[in-house]
Formats: C-alpha cells, sequence, structure tokens
C-alpha cells in the first residue's frame, strides 16, 4: 500500500487520527468484553491489529511532524503523534485490558501457543506488569501519569531540535580550506554574510576543513549548544521522571529497568563492556592526539588539540599520509552513482531488483521505489528517500516504518512501507550532490534499517523489522557500512561525476588504508555519549547534568568545551534510546560478527546473502537476537571481529 501525501494538511491529520483511534477503541472494546471467549484469535490477534493500525495512522500524521514542507501541517502531525503515542501508552494502563490477557493466558489455547504467537503473550505480560498491574493503584496511576508526561516531553524536545536556528556568518575569506562547491552552496544573509547553518552538510565540512581556528571554536560552540534554552529544562524533567518510575517498580535505577528488555539485560553488563575496551582505546587515542598536537603546534596553535580541532587534524593527516582528500574523494561519488551501486550490491547479495515508482509524495525531493524478489518478481514493499535538508525537516538520518509487515487476516501479506530520511548536500542546476566518504557510509547503514523493515515476513506486525531488542536494532545497519570500505565494491560503482572515470585503484586503497586512522579517539567519542546516557539513567537520587556531561567529555581525552551542553541536541535521549545509546557500539559487535561471514565465504555471495536475509532480515523480533545470530553464523557470537576492526588484539 502506498499514502497520498500530497493530500496531507492539519484537517486530513486530525481527522484521520479521529478516524483511527474511534477504531482502535472498538476493537479493545471487544477484546476487554466480558462475553468475549478468552482466544488468541479474540485477544492477542486484535491486540496486534491495533499494534499495525496506530504504526498506519502515525505514517499519516505523527510522520509528517518530521518531513513535512509545511510548517502547519508539521505541528498538526506532532500534535497527532503525541495523542496517538499517549493513546498507546494508555492502553496498557487498562485494568479491563490486564483481565482479559490473563484470563487468556491461563486458559489451555495459551499454554499450548508457540511461535510468534506465544512470544507475543510473553511479551503481553511483560507489558502489563510493566504498566504497573501489579503494584497498587495509587503506584500504578503515577506510573501512568509519568509516562504520558514523559511522551510529551520526549515530542517538544525533538520539535525544539529540529527548529532550532542558528548560523556562523562569514565572509568568502574566512572560508579558506573550503572548496567552491561548499561555498557556492551557502546562501548570504541580509547582512551580506555567507551563513553556515547547523546542518550536518555544512557543519561537518566546515569542521574538517576550515583553516580558522577561531571560526571552528565558534561553530563546534553553536552546535553544541543547539536548543539548550528549550531543551535543557525538558531533558532535567525527563531524568526526575524515569527515575521516579523505576523507584516504584523496585529498580535501582532507570537504567536497570529499561534493559530489562534488552540483550544486555543490565547496565553492569554495559559497563564491563566499556571497562574492556575504554583502556586499550585511551592508550590510542592518547597516541593520536599526540600526532595531531605536533601537526598544531607547525601551524603556529597554541595546544592542547581541542575538541573543535580533531577533525580538521585528522582530515590533514588523511591527506598528507593517505593522500586521501575527502573533497576530492566526494567528487567520485555523486549521489545517483551511490545509489546504483547500493542497489545494485545489495540486489545481487540479497537477490532484490528496485524500481522506481510515482507515487505522491510530501515533498518535491522524494522519491520512491518498489522492491522486487528477484527469483520470484513478487513485489515485496516500497521505500522512500527525502535526503536533503530544508528548514523544519528531521536534522538527522534515520529510517521510519510507515506500514510493517503482517500476515492478513484474509491470507495475504501487508507489503511493508518505509522511508528513508537524510541530510545530504542538495545538487545544483550545475552540479550533483556528492557525498563524502562518511556519508556514503551513513546511507549504507541507514538502508540496513530499511532492508529490515522492509524484507520482514514475520506473521505479527509487533514482531515486524526493527521490532527487535534495541541493542540489537543496529547490528543489521552496522554490517552494511563493511562494505562501503571494501575497494572491490567501492570500484563497481564510483565514478567522477565530471569525467565519468572510475575511482582510481590506488586512491580506494589508500581510502581504506585510512579507515582505522584516529579510531581510539573516534571510538571513545561514542563511548562517551553511552557513558553519558548510563550515567544520567543511573542509580544516583541527584544528577548534577554539567558534571555527568565532564565526566563523560573525560573519557573522550578531548578537553570539554566550556559554556557547551551538547545534550540539549542528542536527540537519542528522548527518542527511545535512553540507557541505551551503547546499543550502537554493542550492536557493532554483531554486525562485525555476521559480516565476518561474508569475508570468510565471499563479500557478494548471494547464497550468504541469502542466508542472512532469511535468518535476520526475514526473521524481525520473532525470536531472541541471539538465535537469529546463531542460525546465520552457524556458531555462537564473538567479538572477534570487532576487536581486530579496533585493532586490539583478541586473546
Amino acid at each position: 500500500m502506498t499514502i497520498d501525501f500530497s493530500a496531507i494538511d492539519p484537517a486530513s491529520i486530525e481527522a484521520t487520527v479521529d478516524t483511527a483511534l474511534g477504531r482502535a477503541e472498538e476493537i479493545v472494546a471487544g477484546i476487554v468484553d466480558p462475553e468475549t471467549p478468552p482466544t488468541f484469535q479474540t485477544v492477542l490477534a486484535p491486540l496486534d491489529h491495533v499494534a499495525d493500525l496506530l504504526t498506519r495512522t502515525n505514517a499519516e500524521s505523527g510522520f509528517c511532524g518530521y518531513v513535512h514542507p509545511d510548517a502547519d501541517t508539521r505541528e498538526a502531525a506532532k500534535k497527532a503523534e503525541a495523542r496517538i503515542a499517549s493513546w498507546a501508552s494508555d492502553l496498557w494502563f487498562r485494568d479491563d485490558l490486564y483481565r482479559a490477557v490473563t484470563r487468556f493466558a491461563e486458559t489451555d489455547e495459551a499454554a499450548r501457543l508457540d511461535g510468534e504467537p506465544a512470544r507475543l503473550l510473553r511479551f503481553t505480560l511483560r507489558d502489563l506488569r510493566r504498566a504497573g498491574h501489579e503494584l497498587s493503584e495509587t503506584d500504578r496511576a503515577r506510573v501512568r501519569e509519568l509516562t504520558r508526561r514523559l511522551v510529551e516531553l520526549g515530542i517538544a524536545f525533538e520539535r525544539n531540535i529540529a527548529e532550532h536556528r542558528d548560523h556562523l556568518a562569514v565572509t568568502r575569506d574566512d572560508l579558506d580550506g573550503l572548496p567552491d562547491s561548499y561555498i557556492d552552496g551557502l546562501e548570504e544573509g541580509e547582512d551580506g554574510l555567507l551563513q553556515v547553518t547547523m546542518a550536518y552538510p555544512h557543519v561537518v565540512p566546515f569542521m574538517e576543513n576550515a583553516r580558522r581556528r577561531d571560526l571552528r571554536e565558534r561553530l563546534s560552540r553553536k552546535f553544541n549548544s543547539r536548543a539548550v534554552e528549550t531543551n535543557r529544562p525538558i531533558l532535567e524533567e525527563a531524568i526526575r521522571l524515569r527515575r521516579e518510575i523505576a523507584r516504584i517498580f523496585g529498580r535501582p535505577s532507570w537504567a536497570h529497568h529499561q534493559l530489562e528488555e534488552r540483550m544486555a539485560a543490565n547496565p553492569e553488563a554495559v559497563e564491563a563492556f566499556y571497562e574492556e575496551l575504554i583502556p586499550p582505546l585511551t592508550r590510542a587515542a592518547e597516541a593520536e592526539i599526540a600526532r595531531m598536537t605536533e601537526l598544531l603546534v607547525a601551524d603556529g596553535e597554541e595546544p592542547p588539540l581541542q575538541l573543535w580541532d580533531w577533525r580538521y587534524y585528522d582530515t590533514v593527516l588523511r591527506r598528507s599520509e593517505y593522500g586521501v582528500d575527502p573533497h576530492e574523494v566526494a567528487s567520485y561519488f555523486p549521489l545517483e552513482r551511490v545509489l546504483d551501486g547500493l542497489f545494485d550490491l545489495t540486489g545481487q547479495v540479497f537477490g532484490l531488483r528496485y524500481e522506481r515508482v510515482d507515487v505522491p509524495v510530501w515533498h518535491p525531493d522524494v522519491v520512491a521505489y518498489s522492491i522486487i524478489d528477484a527469483d520470484t518478481r513478487a513485489h515485496l514493499a516500497t521505500f522512500y528517500m527525502d535526503l536533503f535538508p530544508r528548514e523544519g525537516k528531521f536534522s538527522h538520518a534515520a529510517a521510519f516504518t510507515l506500514v510493517p509487515g503482517r500476515r492478513l487476516p484474509d491470507g495475504t501479506y501487508q507489503r511493508p512501507v518505509s522511508a528513508i530520511v537524510a541530510n545530504f548536500t542538495k545538487p545544483t542546476a550545475d552540479r550533483p550532490s556528492l557525498l563524502q566518504h562518511s556519508e556514503v557510509t551513513t546511507l549504507f547503514h541507514e538502508f540496513g534499517h530499511i532492508l529490515h523493515q522492509t524484507l520482514t515476513r514475520t506473521e505479527l506486525a509487533s514482531f515486524s523489522g526493527t521490532n527487535t531488542e534495541r541493542d540489537f536494532v543496529e547490528a543489521p545497519s552496522q554490517i552494511m557500512e563493511h562494505w562501503t570500505w571494501r575497494p572491490e565494491v567501492l570500484a563497481r560503482f564510483a565514478r567522477h561525476h565530471e569525467t565519468g572515470e572510475p575511482i582510481p585503484v590506488d586512491l580506494v586503497d589508500r581510502l581504506a588504508a585510512a579507515r582505522r586512522l584516529n579510531i581510539g579517539l573516534a571510538t571513545l567519542r561514542q563511548i562517551q555519549f553511552g557513558v553519558l546516557d548510563l550515567a544520567i539513567h543511573g542509580p544516583s537520587d541527584q544528577v548534577d547534568l554539567d558534571e555527568v556531561v565532564r565526566r563523560a567529555a573525560a573519557v573522550a581525552v578531548l578537553p570539554f568545551q566550556e559554556g557547551t551542553f551538547f545534550p540539549a541536541s542528542f536527540g537519542h535521549l528522548l527518542s527511545g534510546y535512553d540507557a541505551g545509546y551503547y546499543g550502537y557500539l554493542w550492536s557493532e559487535v554483531y554486525g562485525d560478527d555476521m559480516f565476518s561471514r561474508f569475508e570468510a565465504e565471499g563479500i557478494d555471495n548471494p547464497e550468504v546473502g541469502r542466508a542472512y536475509r532469511r535468518e535476520i532480515l526475514e526473521t524481525g523480533g520473532s525470536r531472541d537476537a541471539i538465535d537469529h545470530l546463531r542460525a546465520f553464523l552457524g556458531r555462537e557470537p564473538n567479538s572477534r571481529a570487532f576487536l581486530r576492526h579496533l585493532g586490539i588484539t583478541p586473546e
């Protein structure tokens, strides 16, 4: 199914949500009716239908709050998202639903369930328990109140990030080190100065290439202070509310409460994971910083190396030691060629074809594709691509499930629909969108989520696609990044945007060789964010956010930039990754391990690719992630490939 996004406006959004929530109420009324016989088809199957209904409704409403070009429509969509999330949250607090599910759980039919139905029953009972049905009425009412408030806070937090407006005003002379293609893409303000905005296609190249250290510092300060006035109070309130919920449930911390549902199971396991990595990575990072400090001093600058320096000197080293100039590399990665390469590779490896389709979209930049099974020619799914920045749009890169896959009552399969949203440099009349290699990696990463969401073949919407453990969900995207570093893969599609010449083999080799440059520092910065996340959601009754930010920053070795508060724009803290940001690195262990099978048997081996599609992508959350891994790897997963990638020799 596709959605007529061209017809969506504030009025249609309100009507869509009214209709959907009314229908959901009818379905739930049937579930909780005491006269309804307690069977899977009368209790749990309708609940799964409700999950599907809410996801599809959000696609026509809440999703537009992230991407729609009209400000009024975005605002209506955010309100709709809050309504849907609030209704869904309230559902689990209903006494009559709890009675209906537990009544069914006591039946002989429930005892005989297996596969996805048994899993759905187990998860439903867990979610009802986590809604407080084993608590006193007073405590449960308080948990419900706090949960509703957290939903409101999360939506406001993301909206404030998306709507934050700031820029660094510069002259053309200030942009020494940046190519004309970058400068020509900057808009001129009323003061006649060029505007470097807070969008990633502006910030990242500037930090990597701008020779003016003072301007890098100013941009870093602005970028790491986004939305601080509006979002710091929201974050502080969210932390307090989460701590109170955990205390009501008798848990030591919000982190303990959240990790009950994840592979790690408890924060102590994550802390042990970090403790293994931090010492060797710190030694590597200190050596990396020492090398970049030498370059800083040679430029006549005062040490120490600062937060706003490392990307610049990392780029200098890539050029000087590996001959890798990010802008030279980007000239071989016009977006259209990269997409051709992505589709060609995944088509070959996973047995797919992609066809551009003409369907209504929310903005002229958006394109849509059908995914076709190469063997059966069956239409499997549809996905949208919205890849360029614009005012009010979601500012990061992400994949959104719009329609989940599931078996319909008539036996047919509901085809999934998803959307990839990113912020790459927009093409101009005389120049294509040229991706830096890091952006190529981002595109492959997010497409891994798209494949996970669209190739799903689960019977139930509740386990469709990325509805798996939060600390595994990044593994199918992490694995995709590996292909962007393989010379034989890049050589298939990287062509110069002007001459059409293939990327030189020696440049590809140098790019791949530079992969581990400053990997200690880069990985510690990833750990820094996870340490911050765990610390603010830890057992302490009083969290000094400024102290936590400083302590976490110390993990990454570089000095803290005074006067900044980056958590105010760290959207993951209120978007479902709270006490779970560690999952990116945790998932990387499994992504690396899974790719090791491709390395051993052929990185474009269709037989391995079909096994991966069957055991990882199609199964969604229908079984524990550890069982996915065992089925695909044919053994217990391990961290050897991950540690090798970090330059740490496995014992």
